[in-house]
């Protein structure tokens, strides 16, 4: 495990809504038959192999493909904070990439217990990975001040991304307090939050301070994910599902969905928010910046 290095800087790692190989032009026509060229994102499969065992083929952007397979495996438990990684051998013309261990690993009869989920982009699941969750204890010292939370759902939204230049898109950001530090973008917002996941454990950063925040929906996944990762507090623009709820005050979870502009609701761990800023003179979303959101 790399050691623990400086604290990272404000949009440390962003979006690069400019890079040709993410997105491209489409020639096509609007309601009124009038010939119109739009801006789509890619979507490409990624065949990850741990050692030498198939796991799984997603489907992604491209971008980060070394954390993203790091972060799955990771969220997945087939690897283990303590991991080795001797090596990560990317091959994009075959679209493969291989996630090699000092440890050996045979996870056949976890592959067997493969569970469908709600993600965008045909997610998956294991299905011991609730099991997982008992044991684990979310730091009761972290705080969510209402401020910061304006001021992050603000940077966040304005700060230039693929979802503002083609939309059909999730992101996912790290947080620490109202700074923005690592931001994510994929097809499916599980995609998103792996490559967060893969990013902390190659970069050795600290759970317990930080704010995870996600522009899809507070289902299960996303909850099991984030109480993997040790993150205490898990925000969105979104809505929730009951189950994410459950789950959530299952883990001590702070839950915080449906925040745009000056609005959000708290559903578990509200202990940990404090309620610092005067509301009243907290700006709506404007049209360009918002986003659609279950509710």
């Amino acid at each position: 495990m790399p050691l623990t290095r400086p604290p990272l800087s404000e949009f440390e790692v962003r979006p690069t809504p400019d890079d040709p190989a993410l997105s491209q032009p489409v020639r096509g026509i609007d309601h009124q038959g009038h010939e119109v060229e739009t801006v789509v994102v890619t979507e490409r499969a990624l065949t990850l192999f741990l050692n030498a065992r198939e796991i799984v083929t997603m489907m992604t952007i491209g971008d980060h493909p070394d954390l993203l397979a790091v972060g799955f495996l990771l969220n997945q438990g087939m690897l283990q904070p303590d991991d080795e990684i001797t090596a990560i051998d990317y091959d994009e013309d075959i679209a493969t990439i291989v996630v090699r261990t000092a440890r050996e690993t045979d996870y056949e009869e976890k592959l067997k217990k493969k569970v469908q989920t709600s993600g965008c982009a045909q997610g998956t699941v294991f299905g011991d990975l609730i099991d997982e969750l008992e044991g684990i204890e979310l730091s009761k010292s972290a705080r969510l001040k209402t401020s910061w939370l304006y001021a992050l759902t603000k940077k966040i939204n304005t700060e230039p991304s693929l979802y503002l230049k083609a939309g059909a898109i999730h992101g996912c950001v790290l947080c620490n307090k109202d700074r923005p530090l690592v931001f994510m973008e994929d097809v499916g917002r599980h995609n998103a939050i792996d490559k967060i996941a893969g990013y902390m454990f190659m970069n050795g950063i600290k759970p317990d301070d930080k704010i995870f925040y996600t522009t899809g929906r507070l289902t299960s996944e996303m909850v099991i994910k984030c109480v993997k990762m040790r993150i205490p507090i898990l925000a969105s623009r979104s809505g929730f599902t009951a189950w994410g709820v459950d789950l959530a005050r299952q883990a001590g979870l702070t839950l915080i969905g449906r925040a745009r502009g000056k609005r959000f609701v708290c559903l578990s761990g509200v202990e940990r928010v404090d309620f610092d800023a005067d509301a009243t003179g907290i700006e709506d979303e404007d049209a360009k910046h918002a986003r659609k959101g279950g509710r």
